[in-house]
C-alpha cells in the first residue's frame, strides 16, 4: 500500500519544484546566508508535499477518465491497486502538515503556498475545462513556486525572471497538450473534455510564439535583469557575462522541441529531464555557468 501511495504522490514530478531555488540562486544569496539554503530546501520539501496532495486529489477526481487513457490507466488508483480512501487521507494529511510549516517559516510564504494549493484545486475541478485558461493556470503554478522560494528566504526576484518562468511554463504546458492530442487521437475529448477545443496545428502555432518569446525574454533578462546596483551578474567593461548562458537556453528549448516533434515526447517534462542525456547535460552546464558567473566572476 505504501509503495502504491508513494507512486501516486509522483516523486519524479517533484523536480518541477526546483523553481523554488530560483530566488536564492539569482538573488546572489546562495553562499552568503548560512541558513538560506536550508530554508530553501525546507520550502522545496513543503512544495513537494503540497504538490503531492494535489496529484492525489487529481487522480481521485479523474479516476474514471484515467482508466480510458493508454498510460494513465496504470496509475495505482486507476488500476485499483490503491484504495481511494487511503489516497484521500494522505492528501489531507500532506496539506495539513505542509501549510502550518509554511506559515511558521514566513507568513508570506504560507500565503503563497495556500494560493498555489487553491489554484491547483481550482484547476483540477474546473479551470482545466476552460480553453487557454487551463494552460495559464499550469504556468501560474510554476511562477508561484519561484515566488514562494524567494519570499521563504526573504529576497527579491527580478520581474524579468518571473516573465521568463511564465513563458517557459506555458511552453511546457503547450507541449503537454500536443502530446495528449497525438497520443489519444480521436479519443482525446473522452479523456479530457477541453482537448476538443484544441488541435495539433493550433497548439503548434502557440508553441512557436512562446518559444520565440521565451528566448527573447531570457536574452533581455541577461542584459536588463535589474537595476545596476542589484544586477544578478557582474560587469567588466560594461559586458554582462550572463549573456554567455543564452546558447544553453536556446539549445535546451530547441532540444525540447526536437523531442516533442520527432520523438513524440512532452507528456511529462521530468521524463525528458531525466531520460534524455543531451538535454540533462545541457541543463547541468547552464546551471554551472550561472553559478560561476553570479558568484565567482
Amino acid at each position: 500500500m505504501f509503495r502504491e501511495l508513494l507512486i501516486s504522490m509522483r516523486p519524479r514530478q517533484w523536480s518541477k519544484n526546483i523553481f523554488v531555488f530560483a530566488g536564492i540562486v539569482f538573488s546572489g544569496e546562495l553562499f552568503r546566508k548560512p541558513l538560506a539554503f536550508a530554508e530553501a530546501l525546507l520550502a522545496f520539501a513543503v512544495f513537494c508535499m503540497a504538490s503531492s496532495s494535489v496529484y492525489l486529489i487529481n487522480d481521485l477526481v479523474d479516476i474514471e477518465r484515467d482508466r480510458l487513457h493508454p498510460t494513465k490507466c496504470n496509475r495505482p488508483l486507476a488500476a485499483r491497486r490503491l484504495d481511494p480512501r487511503v489516497a484521500l487521507l494522505a492528501a489531507v494529511f500532506l496539506i495539513v502538515v505542509a501549510s502550518p510549516v509554511a506559515f511558521l517559516m514566513n507568513a508570506y510564504f504560507g500565503g503563497v503556498l495556500v494560493t498555489y494549493f487553491i489554484l491547483m484545486l481550482a484547476y483540477t475541478f474546473f479551470l482545466k475545462n476552460i480553453v487557454i485558461v487551463d494552460i495559464f493556470a499550469l504556468a501560474a503554478g510554476f511562477v508561484l513556486r519561484a515566488a514562494g522560494g524567494a519570499v521563504a528566504i526573504e529576497v527579491s526576484i527580478s520581474p524579468w525572471l518571473l516573465v521568463c518562468m511564465t513563458l517557459l511554463a506555458l511552453f511546457l504546458g503547450l507541449a503537454k497538450r500536443r502530446h495528449e492530442l497525438l497520443l489519444l487521437e480521436r479519443g482525446a475529448s473522452a479523456h479530457r473534455t477541453i482537448l476538443k477545443e484544441y488541435s495539433a496545428q493550433l497548439v503548434e502555432e502557440m508553441i512557436s510564439i512562446v518559444t520565440a518569446s521565451t528566448i527573447m525574454a531570457y536574452s533581455l533578462y541577461t542584459f536588463f535583469g535589474a537595476e545596476w546596483e542589484t544586477m544578478p551578474y557582474r560587469f567588466t567593461g560594461q559586458i554582462p557575462y550572463m549573456m554567455v548562458t543564452i546558447p544553453f537556453v536556446m539549445y535546451g528549448v530547441f532540444r525540447y522541441i526536437y523531442l516533442v516533434y520527432r520523438r513524440n515526447s512532452g507528456g511529462s517534462p521530468e521524463e525528458i529531464l531525466f531520460g534524455d542525456l543531451p538535454f540533462l547535460i545541457n541543463m547541468v552546464l547552464w546551471a554551472v555557468s550561472v553559478v560561476v558567473i553570479l558568484y565567482f566572476v
